[in-house]
């Protein structure tokens, strides 16, 4: 019962333009893309992302809450967004439920087989932290969080391979 009100609540606040607080924040929602966010005032990220390195498979774009608790943890993501990869340069705006610190992770699911295969797939991050082996693709989100006000934000993140 208490789940299906702050549903409510989140979604009424949202309806009315006001900011719902974190607690109320749903988990796992997947959205079409659609560029109208980021043609308003925010909050939104417009994200271009860079050396996508084939036109197949899906870039897979996640929001997750600028928390350690939440960096990349299963299942912590807010938003996702899938779109069809092209080689080189994309743009993919990214809504963000509230005013906050955030961070993004891509995906770029090479072969379109919904795992990730480390030896083909890439990956990029906001901010572009360094990758490495010692790190294993997880850097810290002291290096990935952004914070945004009611803006659209421009990013650009930038896809790496093994």
């Amino acid at each position: 019962m208490r789940t299906r009100f702050l549903q409510f609540a989140g979604a009424a606040l949202i309806a009315l333009g006001l900011s719902v607080p974190a607690s109320a924040q749903q988990y796992r929602q997947e959205l079409r893309h659609s560029t109208t966010p980021c043609q308003g005032d925010g909050p939104a990220v417009w994200i271009n992302v860079t050396d996508v390195a084939a036109s197949r498979g899906t870039l897979r774009v996640q929001l997750y809450r600028g928390t350690e608790g939440d960096w990349l943890e299963r299942g912590r993501w807010l938003h996702r967004i899938e779109v069809p990869a092209r080689a080189g340069s994309q743009q993919v705006c990214m809504p963000v439920p509230s005013t906050g610190n955030y961070a993004i992770a891509i995906r770029h699911d090479l072969n379109g087989n919904g795992r990730t295969d480390i030896t083909s797939d890439g990956g990029g991050m906001s901010n572009n932290p360094s990758i490495n082996i010692f790190n294993l693709g997880r850097p810290s989100v002291d290096r990935t969080r952004f914070s945004i006000g009611r803006e659209v934000k421009p990013m650009t993140i930038r896809m790496r391979y093994m």
